[in-house]
């Protein structure tokens, strides 16, 4: 099973796509998507559409997940990153695909063992959970978190009997 995992922002969305099966993981590509701060919002955000598309055209990927949004101090920011989020749901749920959504708290408790885990411990786990990967920057580490926390769930919950 191949999963997309997505850590969504304006300036930068990371991606990652591993393949899950069971228990064993593998990396199959990992990046960022980024927009100029310069452009207009909605062309900003047509190009994270855009990128994810072309990105989920090419791996064909079984499921995605997506960080949650956490509030910023700046009601501003929060917004803008609500938007990104928005659209990066859109880009794949259009494919048909099922999304999973993960609080930022559980993917690091899920890959590194604690809720208030550093992007340094995170990147750290997902290098030691995926050997030779190249991680692409903090938001593709974060992206490949959230996949790998969405393989978990998955695999846990197709061990548990459906009553």
């Amino acid at each position: 099973m191949i999963l997309l995992g997505l850590d969504p922002g304006l300036g930068t969305t990371g991606w990652g796509l591993i393949a899950a099966d069971g228990n064993r993981l593998t990396h199959i590509g990992n990046g960022q998507i980024k927009t100029d701060a310069d452009m207009a919002l909605a062309t900003r955000l047509l190009a994270i559409d855009l990128a994810l598309t072309d990105l989920i055209l090419e791996h064909r990927p079984d499921g995605a997940a997506v960080e949650e949004v956490f509030v910023n101090v700046n009601p501003q920011s929060t917004l803008k990153l609500g938007q990104a989020r928005g659209v990066v749901l859109l880009a794949a749920s259009r494919s048909g695909m099922e999304v999973g959504e993960y609080a930022a708290r559980l993917v690091k408790k899920s890959v590194v063992g604690v809720g208030n885990a550093s992007k340094d411990q995170v990147h750290a786990m997902v290098q030691r959970l995926l050997p030779g990967a190249k991680i692409a920057g903090p938001d593709a580490a974060d992206a490949l978190a959230v996949a790998i926390t969405h393989a978990h769930h998955l695999a846990s919950a197709r061990r548990i009997p459906k009553g």
